[in-house]
């Protein structure tokens, strides 16, 4: 066995062992809607009333308010970080914000809005437990609203909010209210969501309605306000019969007179648990071996849990790369090298059968070839069509593909981490699409639409 790298202290066991699926007070949400929702005023509301923002942070943004001829601070430009975004008024990429209550953390990804810009919410909302769907009061359920509740639906973002924006001007609130509420609950219960996990929350978030302290103008409505149903939901995954899932990002070999012979693979524990002892396996080769040593910066583990990261050393000299997996030995996915899967496309050019692009999983890429374009999903009529020519921009659809070595890969239903993929242009290496390993159109059948 080979000899550990020196550590600071020894640990009998993960303390950042909840940080991914269980028991832990994080919570990944993200926001998505139409453009001039609200959707950064709601954002800046969140961080300005969790007091997450500095005092000279609150004083750049009145004064630029001020610049705009604002008579009150513009919560959105807590938000809107690049200058070009605060020149046009819109956001156009996904902006991470963090904030905390006393009873759990956040970590926040704001979306745009613009229909062309539906990858940076693919993007936002794939590690997303709960995602905050804004509609204006006004204007109601529109297009991009169900064009974003069908794509939260097939990346398995497990809960949705419905946050009614600008309740405050509408002439009658409460029908109003109503009325989106029963429009939206139509729409989720078509894409698979069962009613509790969708919750409807008529708020304000220029003026705070809702948001943090519940408001006296809306009477109609009794259920929690925003920062009490984010507090209050489950965060745990369920990852039922699930292994470990560990992908290897680094192979470390520091070859060292002090450590000859030190073989570690350094890595993110994405499913399930290793602990020292376990038999593993190393996809795609088959090998199998046992855990001999978990290292971390802060010393030894005989336990690893989801969501961290550890170097892992094993019991034999067996052969494993950057890209490979390290499973569960009786429950290791099968490598393969056909797919059917489903996939977001994010590129101009269009999408047609026989393309040949890269195919990232993890840490490995290699070669793939469209098979073919099996089925379109219609995200407005929320419905299938058959045969499609090409998939176009912001397109999902289903089709099979084949790659040049085997994969392991999960279905995505199963374990999201390991279930996902990007397509990338082999000349410039630009993303071209992202990818779920799996039928997740199969549910939507014309009994369910």
């Amino acid at each position: 066995m080979t000899a550990p790298l020196p550590s600071a202290t020894p640990a009998d066991s993960d303390p950042a062992a909840p940080a991914l699926d269980t028991g832990s007070d994080l919570l990944r949400i993200a926001t998505a809607g139409s453009v001039d929702d609200g959707k950064s005023t709601l954002v800046g509301r969140l961080l300005f009333d969790t007091k997450s923002v500095l005092a000279d942070q609150i004083d750049a943004v009145t004064k630029a308010s001020v610049d705009r001829g604002m008579d009150t601070p513009d919560l959105s430009l807590l938000v809107d970080g690049l200058r070009a975004e605060r020149e046009q008024g819109i956001t156009i990429d996904v902006a991470y914000r963090y904030f905390a209550t006393p009873n759990r953390s956040f970590v926040l990804a704001d979306t745009p809005g613009h229909v062309q810009y539906t990858r940076n919410t693919v993007s936002g909302a794939s590690t997303a437990q709960l995602v905050i769907l804004l509609v204006d009061a006004r204007n109601g359920v529109v297009a991009q609203t169900r064009r974003h509740a069908a794509v939260m639906a097939l990346l398995g973002v497990p809960r949705l909010v419905l946050a009614v924006n600008k309740i405050d001007l509408v002439d009658d609130p409460a029908d109003v209210f109503a009325r989106i509420s029963t429009e939206f609950r139509g729409i989720t219960g078509s894409l698979g969501y069962a009613p509790d996990q969708v919750q409807e929350i008529p708020v304000s978030a220029l003026h705070g309605d809702n948001v943090a302290t519940r408001s006296q103008h809306t009477p109609y409505y009794d259920g929690p306000t925003l920062i009490e149903h984010l507090e209050s939901v489950p965060n745990s995954v369920d990852r039922t019969g699930v292994g470990l899932r560990f992908p290897v990002q680094y192979v470390i070999r520091p070859r060292t007179p002090e450590y000859p012979d030190y073989r570690g693979y350094a890595g993110l524990v994405t499913a399930g648990s290793v602990s020292v002892g376990d038999e593993v396996v190393v996809a795609p080769s088959g090998q199998r071996s046992r855990i001999a040593t978990i290292d971390t910066p802060d010393g030894e583990l005989a336990t690893a849990h989801a969501g961290r990261s550890v170097t892992l050393l094993l019991a034999d000299d067996v052969d494993v790369s950057r890209g490979d997996l390290i499973a569960a030995a009786d429950d290791a996915p099968e490598p393969a090298q056909e797919f059917t899967t489903t996939v977001c496309w994010l590129s101009d050019k269009p999408l047609r059968a026989g393309a040949r692009l890269l195919f990232k999983h993890g840490a490995k890429t290699t070669q793939t070839i469209i098979g073919s374009l099996d089925v379109l999903f219609d995200d407005q009529e929320l419905a299938l069509v058959d045969a499609p020519d090409t998939l176009e921009l912001n397109q999902i659809g289903r089709l099979s593909l084949m790659t040049a070595e085997p994969v392991a890969a999960d279905d995505y239903s199963r374990n999201r981490e390991s279930g996902s993929f990007l397509l990338i242009d082999p000349q410039s290496g630009n993303t071209l699409g992202a990818g779920l390993v799996g039928d997740a159109l199969a549910p939507l059948t014309p009994a369910t639409l």
